[in-house]
C-alpha cells in the first residue's frame, strides 16, 4: 500500500530485502497490484548498476538486495552519464571504448577523441532533459526507502537509509517489521506477540513507539555481540592450526631447500627410542610391571632379536631404562653407519630428505582431517561448562605432539629397515596379453582405476577394491 501510495504520486520508491526469496514474492505482490517496477537480485547482477542508477526516475519502483547495486549514485530524475552510456552503446561503440569516453587520461587517439566528444554530447543532452523531472522529484519528496525487515547488522539498516536523502536531497525512509521476522521471533517477539494478544490489537495495525524501536535495536546489538564471539572463536580456532602449520612448513621448507637433514634423522631416532622405552618401560617401583617382552617384539628384526630382554626376577630389578635405551641407541647407530657405507653418503642424504617428506605429508594430512572432527564436536563441551577454545587448545596440542612422535618412529624404522633394490639394467618385458579386470596377472585381485575428478575421502575406503582404507592404499 505504501509502495502505491508513493507510486501515484511519482515519488520513486526504493524497496530493500535480505534474500532473493523475499525480493522475488514481493515482486509477485506488485505484478498483482498492476504496479511497473525492477528487480535487482542475484540472478540480474549484469545490470544491477544500470537498474540502481535510474531508481531516482519519476515514479520509479525498484526492488533490491541489500549487496545489490553498491557505488552506484541515485541522482533524482536520473542519472544522465548512465543513459548516455547506454545510448552510446546502442549505436555501436565498444565496451573499452565507452569506458575511455568517460576517462580523463591524455591521448592523442583520434578515436577516442570522438567517443568524448559524443559522450559529452550525450551527457549534456540528458542533464537538460533529466533537470525538469528531478525538480518533480523533489516536489513528490525525493527517493523513498522502504525496509521490509530489519537485518542482523545495524550497519546495514544505515546503508539502506543512506539511499536516501543524498548530498541535500530530499528523501524518506521507513521499516516495516513482523514480530514473526527472524531477528524479533530470536529476541523477544513471542513476548510481545502474547502482549498484543491479550491487548486485542489488529495483525495489520501499525505500531509505532520509542520502546519498540529501542527493543529492535537492543536485539539487534545482541546479535552483533554474538556474531563476534562466533568470528572472534574463529580467529582463535584458527590460530592453534596456524602454529601447528608453521612448525610443519618449517621442517618441510628445510628438506625441500635440500638442506642436510641428517643431525635431525639421528636425533629422531634417538628420541623415538626414548619414548618407546619409556612407554614398554613406564614406573619405578615394581620393574615386573614392565613389558620388556613388547619392546623386545616392538624392534625385533632390526634393533632386536629373539634371545634379547630375557631376564628374571634378580635382573628385571636391576635393569633400569638407561641401560636399555643406550643398548638400543647404540645398535641403532652402528645399523645407521652400516646402511649409510653400504648406500653412499649421497644416496643415504636424499633417502633421508624423502622418508621424512612423505612421512611429515602423510600425518599432516591425517591430523588436518582429526583437528577438523575435533573442532566439529568441541562446542559440546560447553555443556560441562569448559571453554570450547581452551578444550580445542589442549586437545589439539596433545594430538600435535603424538603425531611428531608417530612421524619419528616411522622415520626412524624407515631409515634403518629400508632396502634400496638396485637396477641391474636387465630388459624391460613388454606386456603382451592384457590382464582381465579380475586377475592382476599373479592370480590377486587387480586393482580398478579410478575415475579422473572421483574425490575420495581419506578414511572411506579405497575405490580400487583392495578393502583398506583410502589413506592406507592409493591415497600414500
Amino acid at each position: 500500500e505504501q509502495v502505491q501510495e508513493c507510486h501515484a504520486k511519482g515519488q520513486p520508491v526504493l524497496v530493500g530485502t535480505v534474500s532473493v526469496e523475499k525480493s522475488e514474492q514481493l515482486s509477485a505482490m506488485l505484478k498483482r497490484r498492476g504496479i511497473p517496477h525492477q528487480v535487482l537480485n542475484a540472478k540480474y547482477h549484469e545490470k544491477e548498476a544500470t537498474i540502481v542508477a535510474q531508481a531516482g526516475k519519476l515514479g520509479a519502483v525498484t526492488i533490491a538486495t541489500n549487496m545489490a547495486g553498491r557505488g552506484t549514485d541515485i541522482m533524482l530524475g536520473g542519472n544522465a552519464e548512465f543513459m548516455a552510456k547506454a545510448q552510446m552503446e546502442a549505436e555501436g561503440f565498444e565496451e573499452e571504448m565507452i569506458e575511455e569516453a568517460t576517462g580523463f587520461g591524455e591521448t592523442d587517439d583520434q578515436n577516442i577523441l570522438a567517443a568524448r566528444e559524443r559522450f559529452s554530447q550525450l551527457n549534456n543532452k540528458y542533464k537538460q532533459e533529466i533537470a525538469g523531472e528531478s525538480e518533480a522529484v523533489k516536489e513528490a519528496g525525493g527517493l523513498f526507502i522502504i525496509g521490509t525487515e530489519r537485518h542482523e547488522s545495524r550497519r546495514i539498516d544505515n546503508q539502506l537509509r543512506g539511499r536516501a536523502g543524498r548530498q541535500g536531497d530530499p528523501g524518506e525512509s521507513r521499516f516495516y517489521i513482523a514480530l514473526e521476522d527472524d531477528l524479533m521471533r530470536l529476541f523477544g517477539g513471542e513476548r510481545l506477540q502474547n502482549m498484543m494478544d491479550s491487548l486485542g490489537v489488529d495483525e495489520d495495525m501499525p505500531i509505532e513507539t520509542k520502546m519498540l524501536s529501542g527493543q529492535i535495536e537492543s536485539a539487534q546489538r545482541r546479535l552483533e555481540g554474538r556474531n563476534f564471539e562466533m568470528r572472534k572463536n574463529v580467529l582463535q580456532f584458527d590460530d592453534v592450526m596456524n602454529k601447528q602449520r608453521e612448525i610443519i612448513y618449517g621442517q618441510r621448507e628445510q628438506v625441500l631447500r635440500g638442506d642436510d637433514v641428517a643431525e635431525s634423522v639421528k636425533n629422531m631416532v634417538r628420541t623415538s627410542i626414548e619414548g618407546k622405552v619409556a612407554e614398554y618401560m613406564a614406573g619405578d617401583e615394581d620393574h615386573t610391571a614392565w613389558d620388556v617382552a613388547g619392546l623386545r617384539r616392538y624392534y625385533l628384526n632390526w634393533l632386536t632379536t629373539h634371545d634379547d630382554f630375557r631376564y628374571n626376577e634378580t635382573q628385571l630389578a636391576a635393569l633400569t631404562r638407561e641401560e636399555v635405551t643406550d643398548l638400543l641407541q647404540q645398535r641403532a647407530e652402528a645399523l645407521y653407519e652400516k646402511r649409510e657405507a653400504e648406500f653412499g653418503e649421497e644416496i643415504m642424504r636424499e633417502l633421508e630428505r624423502v622418508v621424512l617428506m612423505r612421512s611429515v605429508d602423510l600425518h599432516w594430512m591425517d591430523h588436518i582431517d582429526e583437528m577438523h572432527e575435533l573442532k566439529r564436536g568441541i562446542y559440546l563441551r560447553s555443556y560441562a561448562q569448559h571453554d570450547p577454545v581452551v578444550e580445542y587448545r589442549h586437545e589439539g596440542f596433545a594430538m600435535f605432539d603424538e603425531m611428531i612422535n608417530q612421524i619419528r618412529e616411522d622415520t626412524a624404522r624407515a631409515i634403518l629397515t629400508v632396502q634400496i633394490r638396485k637396477n641391474e639394467g636387465q630388459p624391460q618385458r613388454e606386456q603382451v596379453a592384457k590382464p582381465d579386470e579380475y586377475n592382476g596377472g599373479d592370480g590377486s585381485l587387480a586393482k580398478k582405476p579410478m575415475r579422473a575428478g572421483q574425490k575420495v575421502g581419506r578414511n572411506d575406503p579405497c575405490p580400487c577394491g583392495s578393502g583398506l582404507k583410502y589413506k592406507k592404499c592409493c591415497g600414500r
